[in-house]
């Protein structure tokens, strides 16, 4: 493996990146715990440059140390990571083709997105067929408690989910955003019973998006799709159409990750 050089004080930020993966993808490859001395033998730097990166990794939930022998272990939070990315490069793959249809279908933006604690990631979107439009960038990440998306992600996401947003500051980005917990609440139950989503006017006035959830192999959520268009092709109740057809699309979207519907 590579040495990483820079200089104990004061590293370049670069060089203090290069670092972290490398302590990150060198903790990946052992079969046990590791220490700060076969590290930074290992790396090819200070045992104190070293130290100070692992306490950084512990104190985010990356690594772990072990009590006994004080060595170190990937953690928890790094599992996740790699659960979560392998999951988006499968929902992709999956999502692609059925979302393509979806939107030749109804002529809307559709959108793939993915659950975090911060908010939903947009994944990916294909543009509609209306020569104007409001675009959702790849990338971006939408609010919990304003967007389809997001309410998908509280009504079916992890209830540690539900329970750190109805507790957060709820911003109004319009007159209609639900800023209130006891209405978002509301919401989120009425989105679990009919199972999907709309926001229509609570992001952006003039804009709503109908959302359906998808599933993975174990009945976990593992993304969300929806169609986006200007409120006047996505009235705040939807067609049935639409809601059939978004619908359909998660459930196939799911079915392509394993989710079998009992």
């Amino acid at each position: 493996m590579p040495k990483v050089t820079g200089s104990s004080r004061g590293e370049d930020g670069v060089q203090a990146v290069v670092l972290t993966l490398r302590i990150l993808e060198f903790l990946a490859q052992q079969r046990s715990p590791t220490g700060v001395t076969s590290l930074s033998q290992a790396l090819g730097t200070t045992k104190s440059r070293i130290f100070r990166h692992l306490r950084t990794l512990a104190q985010q939930g990356y690594i772990v140390q072990d009590a006994d022998s004080e060595r170190y272990r990937i953690g928890v939070q790094m599992v996740r990571l790699g659960r979560l990315v392998g999951e988006s490069f499968d929902l992709m793959s999956v999502a692609q083709p059925i979302l393509r249809e979806l939107r030749d279908t109804l002529g809307h933006s559709t959108v793939i997105a993915q659950a975090e604690m911060e908010g939903v990631r947009v994944l990916a979107r294909l543009s509609g067929k209306s020569p104007i439009e409001i675009q959702v960038k790849p990338g971006s990440l939408l609010a919990h408690h304003s967007s389809a998306q997001g309410k998908i992600a509280l009504a079916f996401g992890e209830e540690e989910l539900r329970t750190q947003v109805l507790r957060s500051r709820l911003d109004m980005y319009t007159p209609y955003t639900i800023s209130q917990p006891a209405a978002l609440e509301e919401e989120i139950e009425r989105t679990r019973q009919r199972g999907w989503a709309v926001a229509p006017n609570e992001a952006l006035v003039g804009l709503n998006a109908l959302a359906a959830p998808v599933f993975d192999a174990t009945g976990a959520l593992a993304g969300t799709v929806a169609i986006v268009d200007s409120i006047q092709f996505i009235a705040a109740e939807p067609s049935e159409q639409q809601i059939r057809l978004t619908t359909a699309a998660a459930q196939r979207i799911s079915e392509g990750l394993g989710h079998s519907k009992i």
